[in-house]
């Protein structure tokens, strides 16, 4: 909000001096009224216009991260008390706007009521073009849309005169264009340059009435203006015969030779002032970020662009630095291949595993520099919640059947118990999801507490909750004390803000687009051998091309992930656009992106078309911001995990269960199919899945950057 206003005051001050400069002298009247009243709009939307053309490069924080913002179990809580309700979650400067336009209005209202008992009082006599009403005891003389106002004590000779004058007024309605800036003045009331434009208008107002009313006799004109006592009233939304200000200008203008025709040519001068503030608008700049071409790299999860310090760092997750996969030392060779080949210059390429081992390499030119290895983290060795042979125990769950869903209840027990809203937090209307991950270590304690939220206020309030949890029994993996990496989201919401509630996947609507035949045609991809990798390749590409990282966003430094759900509709069109991020500003921009898709051909199953459902992860992410561990801790590798089992009934059997990454987060948007089959089946934003199978059927789980999983069924 204050970058649109200062862009705004910035805009309408250039084009008012451009105004003032080069075409106020001029006799152009109705050009110069068209101008002002353009460039006014013009102020207030150019700031909203973001010009694609003009935007060739992306900023670096669409980097990957490593924290999911969905899952289940999450805790949602909400502040107790007064300053809970929905109002306060308004920042106090909103209040200020608000209540200097309600004094605004009220005052636009009194004036109103002003020329209403002046007609109320005065002597009305209707003609057909205009209502003249005379007005008692006065000499004031000014028009209101067809209303001509004129004081009693106004000398009839000069009443002819004045009313042509007014006529000129009410059949060009200039009264529109001040009631416009009076509109504009309750809503922009703190900004100085609306009252600026509304006295320019009116003031043009009067040069256009005089040059039609007044073809000879300017003498006499003359006269007239300088012999009345200028006792009118002040009302800013009505054009005044008598204005005192306005009488030497007046006399001024008329005296004036018109203008040379070759001297509109002046008016070319908006050209390139919109041009420029479209340049402005829709180019990122530097002074606020870096910006960084990153066409050389696919966007996915296994290499993450980011910067540290003056270092251009390239983030290779992999499972175990011991044992490289092919995929793995695939990606490593392509990297090096790209760096050697664009000889880039301070450059780290940093591998670490999902122990946090780690290898950090320096490039130069292409070639490396020098090499660090750090394997120290190597004999903690962690085993996920979500695959432990037996859960850490939390204390009164000792006796409990299931210890792992009792574990569960009691952290959720815990917070709630411990919760408490900051008071800063509520009072400025923040609220948001802060994503935690720790551990359980070897004696039971709680280690390596990491947060992700969308403000440092709601992350240290998670943070204090999660350190009060008390000392439990370790987990255990084939007999043997292990860590245990355990998350949960803690949602903080303010009271009278209902969430998102995005709904799951409707079963049997659609063909997932892991098993459809025919997959949709993006526009390009008609000739594309392997039209299913094209239509990843140019998503991407269309991410990459339109993404803008909301100015407001990185000021309230808001990063994370949002997990996009979307459909190809039968007739190529994008429908039932479904999100799930950190904060509404980042979720709206994945929104924007997804909405700007292009018409494609729809997929077929079976030689009909269909619906497809797709889903990608669209991850916002700022230079420098660090959550209490590094960038590489954060993006350490993922993999798929499946809890479920078989279920029957109706007469049928299903597999039903939870898809979650290394981290036990729900995964939104898997595709799951049925090997062997068309049949096919996506997760909800929570992971959830249910799908019709037969035992001994292989179920695949595909989910964008994260290596296929596969299962048999069995039970």
């Amino acid at each position: 909000m204050i970058v649109y206003i200062l862009e705004t005051l910035v805009f309408q001050l250039v084009f008012l001096l451009t105004y003032d400069l080069f075409l106020k002298k001029e006799t152009f009247f109705q050009w110069n009224r068209f101008y002002l009243l353009v460039t006014f709009l013009l102020s207030l939307v150019l700031p909203w216009i973001k010009l694609e053309m003009l935007r060739t490069s992306m900023p670096q924080e669409l980097g990957g991260v490593t924290v999911f913002l969905t899952q289940l179990d999450g805790v949602v809580l909400t502040p107790q008390g007064p300053e809970s309700n929905f109002w306060a979650t308004f920042p106090w400067y909103y209040w200020v706007l608000g209540v200097g336009s309600i004094v605004s209005a009220l005052w636009f209202g009194y004036k109103l009521l002003q020329i209403l008992k002046l007609k109320r009082q005065g002597k009305v006599v209707r003609y057909p073009d205009f209502v003249k009403v005379t007005v008692q005891r006065s000499s004031l003389a000014f028009s209101f849309f067809r209303n001509i106002f004129m004081g009693a004590e106004i000398q009839k000779e000069k009443e002819a005169k004045i009313i042509a004058h007014e006529l000129v007024h009410v059949k060009q309605k200039h009264t529109l264009d001040l009631l416009f800036f009076e509109m504009a003045r309750i809503v922009f009331w703190f900004n100085p340059l609306v009252y600026v434009y509304q006295a320019r208008v009116a003031e043009l107002h009067e040069f256009i009435a005089d040059a039609h009313a007044v073809k000879d006799n300017k003498r006499e004109h003359f006269e007239m203006l300088l012999s009345e006592a200028f006792k009118t009233r002040h009302i800013s939304f009505v054009n005044q015969f008598f204005n005192k200000s306005l009488i030497k200008k007046r006399i001024v203008m008329l005296q004036k030779k018109r203008s040379k025709a070759i001297w509109q040519l002046k008016y070319v001068l908006l050209l390139p002032l919109v041009l420029g503030m479209l340049v402005y608008t829709s180019c990122e700049s530097e002074s606020e970020k870096k910006i960084e071409e990153l066409e050389a790299l696919p966007l996915n999860e296994i290499v993450v662009v980011g910067y540290s310090g003056d270092f251009k760092t390239y983030t290779l997750n992999v499972k175990d630095l011991d044992a490289l996969t092919a995929e793995e030392e695939s990606a490593r060779d392509e990297l090096m291949e790209k760096l050697a080949e664009n000889s880039e210059t301070g450059v780290i390429v940093h591998m670490m595993d999902q122990q946090q081992r780690s290898i950090k390499m320096q490039v130069e030119n292409g070639a490396i520099k020098s090499i660090s290895v750090d394997k120290q983290n190597q004999n903690g060795v962690s085993v996920p919640f979500g695959e432990i042979d037996e859960v850490p125990v939390f204390p009164g769950c000792e006796d409990a059947t299931d210890k792992r869903t009792c574990f569960q209840e009691k952290i959720q027990e815990h917070i709630r118990k411990h919760f408490r809203y900051p008071e800063e937090a509520q009072a400025q209307g923040i609220q948001g999801r802060v994503s935690l991950i720790f551990t359980i270590d070897t004696d039971g304690t709680i280690t390596g507490i990491r947060k992700r939220g969308p403000h440092e206020l709601l992350e240290n309030e998670a943070v204090r909750i999660i350190e009060r949890l008390p000392q439990m029994q370790a987990g255990k993996q084939d007999g043997e004390v292990v860590k245990v990496p355990f998350s949960i989201p803690i949602t903080f919401r303010l009271q009278g803000n209902v969430e998102d509630v995005i709904s799951p996947q409707k079963g049997g609507i659609g063909v997932p687009f892991a098993v459809v035949e025919e997959v949709p045609i993006f526009p390009g991809c008609e000739d594309a051998a392997d039209k299913k990798a094209c239509f990843t390749e140019k998503v991407q590409e269309h991410i990459r091309k339109h993404f803008r990282y909301p100015q407001v966003a990185q000021e309230q430094g808001i990063q994370g992930r949002v997990s996009v759900i979307f459909t190809i509709g039968e007739d190529g069109a994008i429908t039932d656009i479904r999100k799930r991020g950190p904060h509404e500003l980042l979720e709206n921009e994945a929104v924007r992106i997804i909405e700007r898709l292009p018409q494609m051909q729809p997929g077929k199953q079976k030689g009909k078309v269909v619906e497809v459902p797709f889903s990608i992860p669209i991850t916002f992410k700022l230079a420098g911001k660090t959550s209490g561990t590094s960038d590489a801790t954060r993006q350490a590798k993922d993999y798929i995990q499946v809890a479920g089992g078989l279920q029957h009934g109706n007469g049928s059997s299903y597999y039903k269960g939870k898809v979650t990454d290394s981290e036990s987060l729900g995964l939104p948007g898997v595709n799951i199919s049925i090997q062997g089959t068309e049949k096919g089946a996506v997760t909800d934003f929570d992971g959830n899945f249910a799908i019709a199978v037969e035992k001994g059927q292989v179920l695949s789980f595909q989910y964008k950057g994260l290596p296929t999983k596969t299962i048999e069924v069995t039970r």
